[in-house]
């Protein structure tokens, strides 16, 4: 059991390295090489991340890599509470180290781009390349506005997740085709609201390559105007992971058509 325990945190910690190394790449590519890429290349590519990560760790640990992911299923799936904490730090762990070893593949590009561009790290100004590692909003959004989109964004994201992996939706795809809608999710995503806040919809995406910014130089800039790193790409996912999982598991799967409500909180699986 604990040699199992310790594989589940070992790929937590793989899946999340793995979203990060190539989600941050992707978009250094795009800022620091200027490669010819759109948002919705941008988007697949992170979709894809995440598929390829389910494909690698999904039969260990689920591939949660996402802490909104870990405690909505703790609420509404019965996930063993003990494991959250560990789940999170190795998903933390794994997105600060992505992030620090797509730095190192990049770094000569990033000194080239800040001597170009007459950049100092660490001003202001030079928070438009911790938006390689971390997601910022639009400039014209409010805080609050910023909250809501990040919300929505993840509570779709939670219904799609769940309905595609749930052996009581008729519906569903085989495990590995599930894997891959997941990720054309997460690019459909990206593509319609990505502009508005990044996509974070995962506090360790956002909060692991959001410290290592920080400890390389780019300290409280990397935080975001008004806090925003440490609020809305952290708490805007953990919320519309609940509301994500509360629409899909009360009011969609009550009326699947081999699901008979027993009484209002229980569910019973007619065989």
């Amino acid at each position: 059991m604990k040699k199992s325990y310790f594989g589940e945190l070992i790929a937590e910690f793989i899946g999340s390295f793995i979203l990060i190394f190539i989600g941050a790449g992707v978009v250094a590519a795009l800022v620091l090489e200027g490669a010819n890429i759109g948002q919705w290349e941008i988007s697949i590519v992170w979709g894809m991340a995440v598929a390829m990560a389910i494909f690698v760790t999904g039969s260990i640990s689920g591939t949660h890599i996402n802490p909104a992911v870990t405690l909505a299923l703790t609420t509404f799936k019965g996930f063993d509470k003990r494991k959250v904490i560990p789940y999170i730090i190795a998903q933390m762990l794994g997105t600060f180290t992505a992030a620090a070893v797509v730095y190192g593949l990049y770094r000569s590009s990033f000194l080239l781009y800040e001597q170009t561009h007459n950049l100092v790290r660490g001003t202001q100004e030079s928070a438009k390349l911790v938006g390689i590692f971390s997601t910022f909003p639009k400039a014209h959004l409010t805080l609050g506005q910023a909250f809501l989109v990040e919300v929505a964004i993840t509570a779709f994201l939670l219904v799609v997740v769940l309905a595609v992996g749930d052996t009581r939706n008729q519906s569903a795809p085989t495990p590995g085709m599930a894997a891959v809608m997941i990720g054309i999710t997460i690019a459909i995503i990206g593509s319609s609201f990505g502009p508005l806040t990044g996509f974070a919809m995962n506090p360790a995406r956002d909060l692991g390559p959001r410290l290592f910014a920080m400890l390389a130089g780019w300290g409280s800039a990397a935080i975001g105007p008004n806090g925003y790193g440490f609020i809305v790409p952290i708490f805007g996912p953990i919320v519309g992971a609940q509301l994500g999982a509360f629409i899909y598991e009360k009011i969609i799967v009550p009326h699947f058509p081999n699901i008979q409500v027993v009484s209002k909180n229980k569910l019973d699986i007619n065989k």
